[in-house]
C-alpha cells in the first residue's frame, strides 16, 4: 500500500447538529463533529451511545432525522453515489462469503469494482501477501480463525483504495495477538493515506491508535482531544491500592475519601481501589497527603498489599466522562448494511 495524497480542502467529515430518531427513541441528539484528512480518529462510547449509527448517517447507510453531514466535501443527503465511491465500510462482523476461498473473496470484489480480472488478481495477491493470507488465500473462509476473517475484511474494504475507512470494532471478540496484528494493519492504511474513523470499546486500542479521539454518550459528543487530553480532564495524578483483605474494601474507601482530595472508585478486582488526585504524581508535595493516608489505613488495621502512583488511564478519563465503564460489544441500533 503506497502513500497516496489525501487531496481536496474540505475535512475528512464535517457533521454539525445531527439528530437521528427511532420511534420514541433518540440515538442521535445533536452530534458535532470534525475529522481532517490523512489521521486515525478514535470515536469511543458505552453500548447503545450512538456510535454505529453516527457512522450509518457518515457512510448513507441510513438518513439523519436533523442536521447536516459532509463527507469528503459531499453531502450525505443529496451525494450519497459520491461518497460510497470514496468510503469503504467494515463492521462488527465479518461481511465475507464463507463458501468462498480468501482469494476468490477479493476477485469477486474487484469485478464488482469494476477491475479487469488481471487488476483484480494482482491486486487481491498484493492484499493477500500485505495482510499475512498468502498460505490460507485457496483455503474457503469458513475455515478462518476469528483474527484471520478480520484481515480479510479489511482487506477486502480495501480492493479499492478509499479515501476514507470505517472501522466498526474491528477487533471485537479477538484474541490478543490477532488484536494487535489489525492494529499494524490499521497504521499501514493511515500511512499509506487513507483517513480511519475507528469506534472501539477498548480504550487501549484508541489510546495507541488514534491521534484525536471524540467520546459519545447518551447520542451527544461529551468530550473530544487528545488522548493526553482527555486524561488530563479527570484529575492530574490517580493513586492505586491492592489490599490485602477484600473485606476491608468499604473501610478503606471512606478512609481514602476522607484523607484524600480526590475521587474514590472501586477497581473491578475485590482488592482494589483507585484515586483520583488533584494533584501531579510528581508534584512534591503529592507525598503528604498520600502518606497520611497510609497511616490512617494502617491504624485502621487495613492492610495494603501494594500501591503506586500515576497518570490517568483512558479507561479513568472514560467512567469519569460517561459514568459507566466499556464492556463487550454490542449491536448499536442497526446493524451496518442492515
Amino acid at each position: 500500500m503506497s502513500k497516496k495524497s489525501s487531496g481536496g480542502d474540505h475535512p475528512a467529515i464535517e457533521a454539525r447538529g445531527l439528530v437521528k430518531i427511532y420511534g420514541a427513541s433518540r440515538a442521535l441528539n445533536g452530534i458535532d463533529l470534525t475529522i481532517p484528512r490523512g489521521q486515525v480518529f478514535g470515536f469511543l462510547g458505552p453500548n447503545g451511545a450512538g456510535k454505529t449509527t453516527t457512522i450509518r448517517i457518515l457512510a448513507t447507510s441510513t438518513r439523519p432525522s436533523a442536521g447536516t453531514a459532509r463527507v469528503l466535501g459531499h453531502d450525505v443527503m443529496t451525494e450519497a453515489g459520491a461518497i460510497r465511491a470514496r468510503v469503504a465500510v467494515t463492521g462488527q462482523f465479518a461481511s465475507l462469503d464463507e463458501d468462498l476461498t480468501g482469494r476468490e473473496n477479493l476477485l469477486v470484489l474487484g469485478r464488482l469494482h469494476g477491475l479487469s480480472r488481471a487488476v483484480g488478481r494482482r491486486r487481491a495477491d498484493d492484499l493477500l501477501a500485505a495482510f499475512d493470507l498468502t498460505r490460507a488465500a485457496g483455503r474457503p473462509v469458513s475455515g478462518y480463525s476469528g483474527g484471520m476473517r478480520r484481515r480479510l475484511d479489511i482487506a477486502a474494504s480495501l480492493v479499492v483504495t478509499p479515501d476514507l475507512l470505517f472501522l466498526d470494532e474491528p477487533t471485537t471478540g479477538l484474541d490478543p495477538r490477532s488484536r494487535h496484528q489489525v492494529w499494524e494493519l490499521v497504521r499501514r492504511v493511515a500511512a499509506a493515506g487513507t483517513t480511519v474513523l475507528l469506534t472501539t470499546q477498548y480504550l487501549d486500542e484508541a489510546d495507541r491508535l488514534a491521534e484525536r479521539i471524540a467520546v459519545i454518550d447518551n447520542g451527544r459528543i461529551v468530550a473530544e482531544g487528545t488522548s493526553a487530553q482527555l486524561k488530563s480532564r479527570v484529575g492530574s495524578g490517580t493513586l492505586h491500592l491492592r489490599l490485602l483483605d477484600g473485606d476491608q474494601r468499604p473501610q478503606a474507601r471512606g478512609i481514602l475519601a476522607d484523607a484524600l482530595e480526590g475521587t474514590v472508585r472501586l477497581g473491578p478486582d475485590p482488592l482494589t481501589l483507585t484515586v483520583v488526585l488533584a494533584t501531579r504524581p510528581d508534584a512534591t508535595d503529592v507525598g503528604l497527603p498520600v502518606g497520611r493516608a497510609m497511616t490512617r489505613l494502617a491504624d485502621a488495621g487495613v492492610g495494603v498489599a501494594d500501591l503506586s502512583l500515576g497518570r490517568p488511564s483512558l479507561d479513568e478519563a472514560f467512567l469519569a466522562l460517561t459514568g459507566r465503564r466499556t464492556g463487550p460489544a454490542t449491536v448499536d441500533h442497526e446493524e451496518l448494511g442492515a
